[in-house]
């Protein structure tokens, strides 16, 4: 396996089935949450800020010379899209002052289950990206929906403890 297949298939993950989308994102959220524990906001900043350029490297190397941009197995851009959509809790968990071991289950289940939603429905430039069929286009439509994601879970944290007052 070449060095780009390797990391776009994050190590073997996109090879796992049934659905290898899930696969990844599920990796990345348990990966990020030790990030996030490590070194709170900062460090999963970090990792998302290298992810994202080595993903867009690894995409292209891995599907250079074939028809399908976007093969499941690639499952790099869910590890990019996640780790954004589990920025905007691990932020806010940051801000305010909270242990970084402490990234309560609400707050990563649904940065999760919103980006596999984002993902799978593709919404607006979500959509867009994915219909370039393209290397970029395979991570852009993650990169999207991870954004939507981490929009989509603060919103409902703000309901749920804001609004509702639960």
């Amino acid at each position: 396996m070449t060095l780009p297949r390797l990391i776009a298939t994050w190590f073997g993950t996109g090879l796992l089935r049934p659905a290898p989308g899930t696969w990844g994102s599920a990796v990345a959220v348990a990966l990020g949450l030790v990030i996030h524990g490590i070194g709170h906001f900062p460090l999963l900043l970090a990792a998302t800020i290298l992810v994202i350029p080595l993903g867009f490297w690894a995409t292209a190397g891995a599907v250079a010379g074939q028809a399908d941009k976007d093969p499941s197995e690639i499952v790099i851009d869910e590890v990019a899209g996640q780790w954004i959509a589990l920025l905007f809790p691990s932020a806010g968990f940051w801000w305010a002052g909270l242990d970084s071991w402490h990234f309560p289950w609400p707050g990563w289940v649904a940065a999760f289950l919103f980006f596999r939603l984002f993902d799978i429905w593709k919404p607006g430039p979500v959509g867009r990206a994915d219909r370039k069929h393209t290397a970029a286009g395979t991570m852009e439509d993650d990169l999207w929906a991870g954004l939507f994601a981490g929009v989509a879970t603060m919103i409902a944290a703000g309901l749920w403890h804001g609004v509702m007052r639960l």
